[in-house]
């Protein structure tokens, strides 16, 4: 891509460290205009900041957008429809933000007119891929730039010295630095580098910040009630909530009882494998919850079915495929199941655990105690037909044993 083909270009921005210098290195190396977008999905950051840095670099459009109403009901929330977990414990929060921030970059591109997207994701993660394919999802001429890919900036000693020769500010923060790397939003904050980086080194104490330990956590459990109508929570100890709302609430709760910890070696889709810590309060809760509502409201063979679909699907968002065509196609066929999933769910949070109590569902339920009941069923369930059940399925069974 020829370097002088750039007019406009938007930038997601956050006004740190390495995206200052992606601004200042967009202007000097493309020639070109530059508006910055920042999006505001929860990750509890000061955001007014960046627009300041961006005026003071010179650029005239700046987009911050309070994007959690969006982020939860229409990412999350179908998300945890799906009960989708990556590798067996990865609950997506990095994963699941990427496509609403390559969306609305190129809902401004439009509106803007700008000719080219720029993100600040390394080479080496999967970030990269998961931004630019739902750049190239929404609009497939998008010309895209990926600074890390390009410029010999690799090490922070370099960025450091290019920020102070081009004059880009440089928060000095007091107090001990955080020595990793973080990624916060609604769902989870996660942290990567460091000493994490030993695989059998322990994670700090003192690194975790929103979950409080589990020892030390209260020794009084909280009890919640969840109200669910279609798969989505809408209402929490019976009070009305927005999908943000309720991830806000929970994250609160369940973080102050310790619920939510993760330590993962994960394998990122490039091939590195790759030591993630995450926090994810409100997500640990909503998976427990969704899955013990769904354990009455759900038919068996819909049930089992979506397990086997989950880890697909769970790929599908990890590896940055929101916005394909076979995510889509399953999204219609997690949310039609989802119809009769209606009703409430009791839990206890006590010092990192979440304890189903209790389910009921007055009008979807297929729970039957009349039938289930180890009680006389007064001719519900004959047990006597179970004989030709079994013979019938042991058929095979009793014939390969004869090879």
């Amino acid at each position: 891509m020829e370097k002088k083909t750039i007019k406009k270009v938007v930038l997601a921005y956050s006004g740190g460290l390495d995206t200052s210098i992606i601004l200042k290195w967009l202007q000097d190396e493309y020639d070109c205009e530059v508006v910055t977008f920042t999006a505001d999905i929860g990750q509890g950051e000061e955001l007014e900041p960046a627009r300041q840095k961006a005026k003071a670099a010179g650029v005239n459009d700046i987009y911050i957008d309070d994007l959690k109403e969006e982020f939860a009901q229409d990412f999350v929330f179908p998300m945890f429809r799906a009960n989708a977990v990556y590798e067996g414990e990865y609950l997506l929060g990095t994963s699941i933000a990427r496509p609403l921030i390559s969306k609305r970059q190129i809902e401004i591109a439009e509106e803007t007119g700008a000719d080219a997207v720029s993100h600040g994701a390394t080479g080496k993660g999967n970030d990269q891929v998961r931004f630019e394919l739902g750049y190239y999802a929404l609009k497939p001429d998008v010309q895209v730039i990926a600074p890390w890919r390009e410029w010999d900036l690799n090490s922070r000693t370099k960025l450091l010295e290019y920020a102070e020769k081009h004059g880009i500010a440089v928060e000095q923060k007091r107090g001990k630095v955080s020595p990793y790397s973080m990624d916060a939003n609604l769902l989870h904050i996660s942290y990567e580098g460091g000493v994490l980086e030993d695989t059998w080194a322990e994670a700090e104490d003192d690194m975790w910040r929103w979950t409080t330990s589990p020892q030390l956590a209260p020794d009084t459990p909280a009890i919640i009630e969840l109200t669910y109508a279609r798969g989505d929570i809408v209402a929490v100890n019976d009070e009305a909530m927005s999908p943000a709302q309720v991830m806000a609430h929970l994250n609160q709760l369940a973080g102050d009882n310790g619920i939510g910890r993760a330590d993962i070696v994960e394998n990122r889709y490039v091939g590195i494998k790759s030591r993630g810590c995450y926090e994810t309060p409100a997500g640990t809760v909503m998976l427990k919850a969704h899955r013990a509502i769904e354990s009455i409201t759900l038919d068996r063979e819909v049930a089992h079915l979506k397990d086997e679909l989950m880890p697909r699907y769970a790929k599908l968002i990890y590896n940055g495929y929101w916005w394909s065509p076979e995510r889509k196609m399953m999204q219609q066929m997690i949310d039609a199941s989802q119809s009769h999933v209606n009703g409430r769910v009791k839990l206890k949070l006590y010092k990192g655990n979440v304890i189903v109590l209790g389910r009921e569902s007055t009008t979807d339920s297929l729970f039957d105690a009349n039938i289930a009941t180890f009680e006389d069923d007064a001719g519900a369930y004959n047990q006597a037909d179970a004989e030709g059940f079994i013979k019938l399925n042991a058929l095979r069974l009793r014939l390969s044993a004869g090879h």
